[in-house]
């Protein structure tokens, strides 16, 4: 059976690179009916929150990123990494080194002076030991080391990048446990992909010059590699590595801005791997096609404007009934009361088609919901002394209906305008500007027959006397 993970640190949000391996991973195994792991990567005993662990998690169930298993900690787990580090010490695959922090800078800053590529020299390898005399110190408390093979080569084949060799001669012997007892990444890694038995191991490629490393380690354990995949980064717009100034914010900041998870989901992965031309696709269209042989080798680059595209198609997709209730909060949070107002499930059907984002949708319908007062500047332009008479008859007209539809609103609405002999937008701006305190609206004569008699008439008044 197929096995992927997604293993964050929690030492921060759920950014979007983070997001995207985790939607790969996750849509691989939904596509093979495998399993999807969620492991978090807590080693980082400094940096790592509880707050950053329920940001991770928050962000992929409102992707719908669904686990089968975890989330499985890593610091639930120390005793494990302590007794394969035992194993391959006793197997004498691993050895204690005791240079110091120092020593270790002072190594570096020789090998640089001469030329060469900064590394630890193995000076602790028990041959080197037992050649040098050297006597462990008494104040100082060890680390581990992985030995790693003198000569050779690493390959492995890499889903997305095709093989890939490295000399053993360009790798050191890792720390694969700290002095605290506390495994670094490289080791404690490859534990947990081991006894997780993970199959595919995709995640960004950042990670390249890691595999090699784990690689080393598995062959050390005697077990079968498990299938590496290493997707290329997200670059901004400009070319560079996808930062904050791009966009590169927490995933629950979408949902802040008031984009649909559906649509993060399928511009996501569209950033890197392709099905054909399709840009638009459902989350069940996405794991029926997806595969990680259409991943491209060449990094992906975020747009913002096509974020908010895709995230229009959804918005109009979407229920209106889903979309009332996804904006209720924002308009009341924004002074809007819907008491005496039309139904909100109404507004969100006028609306939706031209809106990029619930923000929008937000903004766009609370002008129902709020009387806000015109900037004098804007009054002082549209709502001229010639106008104001017209305002009035129309006030009269609209007041005095039979019944409030659209079809009557709009007759009051051509009847004034006959009346005075004015186009449309003569009138329209007016209108909107008094009772919306906005010059653009959807349809005219709809607006007004949703905002309703008492609240169009009465705006309609507020206005019709110069502050």
């Amino acid at each position: 059976m197929i096995r992927t993970r997604f293993a964050p640190s929690p030492t921060g949000y759920l950014h979007i690179g983070g997001a995207r391996t985790a939607l790969f991973s996750w849509a691989y195994a939904r596509k093979h009916g495998g399993k999807f792991v969620l492991r978090i990567e807590d080693t980082d005993l400094e940096r790592s929150t509880e707050e950053s662990v329920k940001a991770i998690l928050e962000g992929m169930t409102w992707l719908g990123l669904d686990w089968d298993e975890g989330p499985i900690r890593q610091t639930d787990r120390l005793e494990r990494y302590r007794e394969v580090a035992d194993r391959l010490l006793r197997e004498d695959k691993a050895y204690y080194c005791y240079a110091s922090r120092d020593e270790l800078e002072k190594m570096r800053e020789g090998q640089r002076a001469r030329g060469e590529k900064p590394r630890y020299d193995g000076r602790w390898r028990p041959e080197n030991v037992r050649a040098l005399g050297l006597v462990p110190p008494p104040d100082v408390k060890p680390v581990l080391r992985f030995r790693n093979p003198l000569d050779g080569v690493v390959t492995f084949d890499d889903m997305v990048k095709g093989p890939i060799t490295i000399s053993n001669g360009e790798l050191d012997d890792l720390v694969i446990m700290r002095a605290d007892g506390v495994p670094t990444y490289n080791f404690g890694v490859v534990v947990d992909d081991l006894d997780m038995n993970i199959t595919h191991v995709i995640r960004g490629d950042d990670h390249v010059n890691n595999t090699p490393r784990q690689v080393n380690i598995m062959r050390a354990l005697g077990a079968e590699l498990p299938r590496f995949a290493h997707v290329p980064m997200i670059l901004g717009s400009d070319g560079e590595r996808l930062s904050k100034r791009h966009g590169a914010v927490s995933v629950m900041q979408y949902a802040e801005d008031g984009f649909l998870p559906e649509a993060v989901v399928n511009y996501l992965a569209r950033l890197g791997w392709s099905h054909g031309d399709a840009e638009l696709f459902s989350v069940s269209q996405l794991v029926e096609w997806f595969d990680l042989g259409h991943i491209s080798r060449s990094p992906a680059q975020f747009n913002p404007e096509k974020l908010r595209w895709v995230n229009q198609h959804y918005m109009k997709e979407a229920g209106d009934a889903r979309l009332a209730d996804a904006i209720r909060a924002r308009i009341a949070g924004a002074g809007g009361r819907f008491e005496g107002g039309p139904p909100l499930e109404q507004v969100v059907a006028l609306l939706k088609d031209r809106s990029e984002s619930l923000e929008a949708l937000a903004d766009d319908a609370v002008m129902f919901y709020r009387d806000v007062e015109p900037a004098p500047e804007l009054l002082a332009a549209h709502v001229t002394p010639e106008i104001r008479v017209v305002l009035a008859d129309l006030a009269m007209q609209l007041e005095a209906l039979p019944d409030w539809s659209r079809d009557t609103v709009n007759g009051a609405v051509q009847g004034t305008l006959k009346q005075h002999g004015l186009k449309m937008p003569k009138l329209a701006v007016p209108v909107r500007v008094c009772v919306f305190a906005r010059t653009q609206t959807p349809d005219f004569a709809t607006v007004l027959a949703l905002a309703g008699r008492k609240q169009v008439v009465a705006r309609i008044r507020r206005h019709l006397v110069p502050a």
